[in-house]
């Protein structure tokens, strides 16, 4: 099969759809694979490593023609109207906030695959769960420059020192990123909070922190008492392909201490709270209510070969997958797969995100 990865146009995005060794497996299996020149500068994949591993360099006419295209982050708008109904897209898609994507790739009649909603043999979301993990600790890296009085922050240090109380994070929602958003900030000797509302999950924390974060359950009032008291609230809110619910409201922002900070890992999925709006690496913060936001949708192309590298772990296999035995095949032999496929002849079929989208059901 044909392959092609063009270069992330979206701002500061450096991760790139298929790194050298991935190129290099695809390539021995017989299958072609054309890399769009300067698609891996960014983190020192070079167009002379590609080639070593066996890809074409090419333009970005070339790379968006191949029969399977992979990428990263979700096309813009202009790279929706050179897909057509014979090619097959797979990448993040996050439509569920996006309705002018949904809209372009139902266009476009481009089969898209999701990594964000493949189901894994034993559950989970495999080609999500590494983003996750990265995302999670860099929110806290993220919230503790927030915190910074330079960037409007009230000046606070998460570890505090001797005989000056540290600072005091507060992670709703206790998955693969809110765990390690915890991991990060208790690292740090922040005072940790995490909010769950899954019991078996909140028994797994609290088991695996031994004391060291406390981890409640996720109820409206508890949520704003930790809130009103926090320095730093992480969301790592997840509803699998569908929006996510806003859990803090703007009133309660307002009455937030000056200067605190809120990193929305869930902006991608429309935010956790009712004062995000998505941001870029150029800007990303700004402050409302008195609070300094961070809410950069693509926040992981600033580690960007950690990213690539730990996704193309992932998604190798899927991606041989399609390529050995075409789109129809692989789908059909892994139901768990089936359920990343988005958009299909003109039309959104995910259940979660058609509703996110007020589309009615199929």
């Amino acid at each position: 099969m044909r392959i092609g990865v063009p270069k992330e146009i979206k701002v500061h995005e450096y991760r790139v759809g298929l790194s050298p060794a991935s190129v290099a497996e695809l390539t021995r299996a017989g299958h072609s694979v054309i890399i769009e020149t300067g698609a891996g500068d960014g983190i020192g994949f070079t167009d002379q490593r590609y080639e070593r591993a066996g890809a074409v360099i090419g333009s970005v006419e070339e790379a968006l023609s191949a029969e399977l295209i992979v990428k990263v982050k979700e096309p813009q708008l202009e790279e929706c109207g050179r897909l057509t109904a014979k090619q097959v897209l797979f990448t993040y898609l996050h439509l569920a906030a996006d309705h002018k994507q949904a809209e372009a790739l139902m266009r476009s009649g481009v089969t898209a695959i999701a990594y964000e909603t493949v189901v894994g043999p034993q559950g989970g979301l495999p080609l999500l769960s590494p983003m996750s993990e990265v995302a999670g600790r860099m929110s806290i890296q993220a919230g503790a420059w927030c915190l910074q009085r330079a960037n409007g922050g009230r000046g606070t240090l998460l570890g505090g020192v001797p005989g000056v109380q540290p600072g005091r994070v507060v992670i709703l929602g206790g998955g693969i990123s809110g765990a390690n958003a915890a991991a990060m900030a208790v690292g740090m000797q922040a005072d940790v909070t995490i909010r769950e509302k899954n019991v078996e999950r909140m028994r797994h924390l609290v088991d695996h922190f031994e004391g060291r974060a406390c981890v409640l359950m996720a109820s409206g009032d508890a949520i704003e008492e930790n809130v009103l008291r926090a320095d730093l609230v992480v969301s790592a809110v997840l509803i699998p392909g569908g929006s996510t619910p806003k859990l803090v409201s703007r009133d309660l922002v307002r009455r937030m201490p000056n200067g605190s900070a809120m990193v929305d890992i869930s902006i991608d999925q429309g935010g956790c709270f009712e004062t995000s709006r998505p941001t870029s690496h150029d800007a990303p913060i700004y402050v409302e209510e008195g609070v300094v936001h961070y809410c950069v949708t693509n926040m992981l192309g600033a580690v960007a070969r950690t990213s690539t590298l730990a996704l193309n772990n992932v998604t190798l296999p899927y991606v041989k997958s399609l390529a050995d035995l075409g789109v129809e095949s692989a789908l059909a032999k892994d139901p768990g797969f089936a359920k990343g496929l988005n958009v299909l002849s003109g039309q959104v079929v995910h259940p979660a995100v058609r509703e996110a989208l007020g589309l009615a059901p199929t």
